[in-house]
């Protein structure tokens, strides 16, 4: 197979270093003196010396425990036990403050675009998707609290008892997002975190880093000191000694179960650590006889290998009945290959380099592993290697004794399992530990109805006719078992961010009359019935 930088006669060339220095605590842009890690993509290109290679894009800091932990000293001070300036302050006030940065970040969108391709190896398209999508979140959470907020602006009355019921912060948030949506999936913790009156550690993730050092300045002029504290470097220096405090009150994850089992393990107040967790899955899609292959291969595509499969509602398995495996595998092996490899940036390219130097060998073993225990590599490209990509791999027929069948492969390997009774692929999904969701393919509703209602006890999504997907943001997205902890959405995560806390007074004449002067005078934020328009 060719590598993507030679599909060009010219190799390609970055010139954008992002030599970062700064680390955001406390409000202030701090400079870091110390250990720096240079960061690197995939994607070849020549150096000054000539020499072709990994492309070196710039450096972030590799920061130490005793920066992490003045961190956390920031995050809980502007937090102060629920008496700062931040959870005190009125929703308006806040909903600004984020409105202030949606802007500010507006005017780096091309700068994150590139480093999205360059960093990650997210197609063009993709890239700028991920970019607006991130903005449009937030503006749809601005909007969400006004919602949530107007149902608060009210007392309600139940056995001679007045509440005015609102939802409050949590505390202290450490923050940890995934490299396949480095910019959209962190912000989907962090944004609705803070804007519930939290405050938060952010440390990005391994890959998709720089991007968010444009953003440093924006949110240390949109938010108030501490409120947002932004990290670089090794989660075993930064993530591990804050966690072993106790004082953080919020896990938010999304990666790897190990992960936050890990992170989990060393809180010393396990009890009262709240949890957001999005983590792995093997999502499958079950096609039915009378399926629509057309539409069916369609979505199958988009499933499996949208941003080669590095997704957690990516398709991880294909269950296809015994009476149409055969023309399905034709069909379907064609089409990949037939599906685009090149650079990140080239008019029309679907699959890119993998931006994990040891993803490609990965792929390979569990290709070998599953050939060597019978299955055959269904179409033609299948497992070409280049030094950053295996080509998406169609394996068939696959079986529990192999790999692929159990790990999340997250990367192009397409693994097609044959069934005679539909049972085979609800056995697996109930044994599985994962159940985030599921795409069921066909159209007799006899068969669709039934099976909808055993699949929606078994996954929190069931897609029908079509791929597994997060959006649109404003549904809920999560998972049962080890598949996710809580929820998130434009609403839901509002909640998952925050509790629900009220005032209560018994109903007589001396409580009613200081509710109502409490609520002329406007000396509490908490105690209000002001709608937001």
């Amino acid at each position: 197979m060719k590598d993507s930088n030679k599909s060009n006669s010219k190799l390609p060339v970055f010139n954008s270093h992002v030599y970062c220095n700064e680390y955001l605590v406390d409000g202030i842009l701090h400079s870091w003196k110390g250990a720096t890690t240079e960061v690197f993509s995939t994607i070849h290109s020549k150096d000054k010396e000539g020499n072709i290679g990994p492309t070196l894009l710039g450096s972030i800091p590799d920061m130490e425990t005793e920066t992490a932990l003045a961190a956390l000293n920031a995050a809980e001070k502007a937090f102060n036990r629920g008496q700062g300036v931040w959870p005190t302050m009125k929703v308006k006030d806040r909903l600004r403050c984020l409105t202030t940065f949606a802007e500010k970040m507006k005017k780096s969108r091309e700068q994150i675009v590139e480093l999205l391709m360059w960093e990650i190896g997210k197609n063009k398209q993709d890239s700028y998707k991920e970019f607006d999508r991130t903005v449009d979140y937030i503006f749809d959470t601005i909007e969400a609290y006004k919602k949530l907020d107007r149902k608060s602006a009210k007392f309600d009355k139940e056995s001679g008892i007045h509440a005015h019921i609102r939802r409050g912060p949590l505390g202290v948030v450490l923050c940890l997002g995934p490299y396949n949506y480095p910019l959209n999936e962190t912000f989907c913790l962090l944004i609705p975190a803070i804007v519930m009156g939290n405050t938060a550690i952010f440390k990005p993730a391994k890959h998709g880093v720089l991007l968010i050092t444009p953003l440093l300045k924006a949110f240390q002029e949109s938010f108030p000191p501490g409120v947002v504290n932004i990290l670089f470097g090794r989660g075993r220096k930064i993530a591990s000694p804050i966690m072993e405090t106790g004082k953080i009150d919020v896990l938010a994850l999304i990666g790897h179960s190990s992960s936050a089992v890990a992170l989990q393990d060393l809180h010393p107040n396990k009890n009262r650590l709240r949890l957001v967790l999005g983590l792995e899955a093997k999502n499958p899609g079950i096609i039915l006889p009378d399926a629509d292959l057309d539409s069916t291969i369609k979505e199958c595509i988009s499933g499996t290998l949208s941003y080669n499969g590095q997704r957690c509602t990516a398709l991880k398995v294909l269950y296809v009945h015994e009476s149409i495996v055969d023309e399905f595998n034709k069909r379907f092996s064609a089409a990949v290959d037939n599906l685009k490899f090149g650079l990140p940036w080239e008019e029309g390219a679907f699959l890119t380099p993998l931006p994990e130097p040891g993803k490609p060998a990965y792929i390979q073993e569990l290709i070998q592993d599953a050939v060597s225990k019978g299955a055959k590599i269904m179409n033609a490209k299948g497992g070409e290697l280049s030094e950053n990509y295996s080509y998406p791999a169609v394996l068939y027929p696959v079986n529990d004794e192999m790999n692929v069948y159990h790990e999340e492969q997250f990367g192009p390997v397409v693994p097609v399992i044959s069934y005679s009774d539909i049972n085979e692929p609800l056995d697996a999904m109930a044994t599985s530990e994962y159940g985030q969701q599921v795409s069921l393919f066909g159209r007799d509703i006899r068969k669709l109805g039934p099976l909808i209602d055993v699949l929606s006890n078994l996954v929190c999504r069931v897609n029908l006719n079509s791929a597994c997907q997060r959006g649109p943001d404003v549904y809920p997205f999560t998972g049962r078992k080890n598949s996710a902890v809580g929820t998130l959405s434009v609403f839901d995560a509002l909640r998952s961010f925050s509790i629900r806390t009220f005032v209560a007074a018994k109903d007589n004449p001396y409580n009613n009359e200081i509710l109502d002067a409490l609520m002329d005078s406007k000396d509490s934020n908490f105690v209000n019935t002001e709608y937001l328009l």
